[in-house]
């Protein structure tokens, strides 16, 4: 095959692996980070110590709470003030970690194993803790306080199919992108007619692949804190964001430094072998002296 055509074909096989790259990251991501219950727990538990997460909380759940427990008011403030203190607490850790499992696991057999109903918690076992704290506290009427199983949607029922199919798509992708991207760059090496220059677009073109995925997870939060009906939770919002999406920025750092580190190296190594090769020649090129033509010293 001549050098030329080797050449093409080699930059269209790098080509379409490093534009692999960002989507087999991300896929990858979600296949074996997002959908994995003991990694998403680990992820999420020390959110509990952040202080927006837990006003959030505590404003959703004291709404929720003072709502289904039809209390009116200065109940409303203790309730609230109950759930924020609450929050505060060693034993809402293991509700949230307990909590973040069980949302988790539904939402996992809801896009796996299929189903019409939507994804629900309850908040009862929140409830009962605050209705405890109340009743320690000495609250007027807290023990009065009903546990009641108040449902709140964490998955609704018509965005479920769609998300199933994008999440089985991402399930067979996260796997086989990463290896399609690997095979393709392979390829397009092992294909080229100047190996050192292949391996040196296939680095470049890796880092490019990297600084993308940095780019679009950097987007995403922007669109995604944006398309928040209250603004008020937004700090909340964003630090799950970025608990969950804090893998995918070290990829994209890891591939952006890889690629220019292996890039770098491959430029370094190629000066160097093109300067030894230049004083070889010239050493060889140098005519060889002629010992009957070197002087000789005077005997005295």
């Amino acid at each position: 095959m001549p050098s030329r055509l080797r050449n093409a074909l080699s930059a269209v096989l790098i080509a379409l692996a490093c534009l692999l790259v960002p989507f087999g990251a991300s896929a990858a991501w979600v296949a074996y980070g997002l959908a994995d219950t003991g990694r998403y727990v680990t992820t999420m538990a020390p959110l509990a110590a952040d202080a927006d997460v837990r006003d959030a909380i505590a404003d959703t759940v004291g709404a929720e709470i003072v709502n289904a427990a039809d209390v009116g008011g200065p109940m409303r403030l203790f309730v609230r003030d109950a759930v924020r203190s609450f929050t505060r607490t060693e034993a809402f850790r293991t509700v949230w970690d307990a909590g973040n499992r069980a949302v988790h696991e539904a939402v996992l057999s809801a896009l796996r194993d299929g189903g019409e109903g939507g994804v629900t918690v309850d908040l009862a076992p929140v409830a009962a803790e605050v209705r405890n704290r109340l009743s320690e506290d000495h609250v007027p009427l807290a023990h009065r306080i009903p546990v009641r199983h108040t449902e709140v949607s964490v998955l609704p029922a018509e965005d479920l199919s769609r998300l199933r199919k994008g999440f089985h798509v991402l399930d067979v992708a996260g796997f086989w992108l990463p290896v399609t991207a690997a095979v393709l760059a392979a390829a397009g090496i092992a294909v080229a007619a100047g190996r050192r220059r292949a391996v040196t677009a296939t680095a470049l073109g890796t880092a490019l692949g990297g600084a993308l995925l940095g780019l679009a997870v950097a987007v995403g939060r922007r669109l995604t804190l944006a398309d928040l009906p209250d603004p008020a939770h937004r700090p909340a919002a964003g630090a799950i964001y970025d608990a969950l999406t804090a893998t995918l920025r070290t990829v994209s750092w890891l591939l952006a430094a890889a690629g220019l580190a292996v890039a770098l190296a491959c430029l370094l190594s190629g000066r160097y072998g093109h300067l030894l090769r230049r004083r070889s020649r010239q050493a060889s090129a140098a005519p060889a002296a002629d010992p009957a033509q070197r002087p000789t010293r005077a005997r005295a």
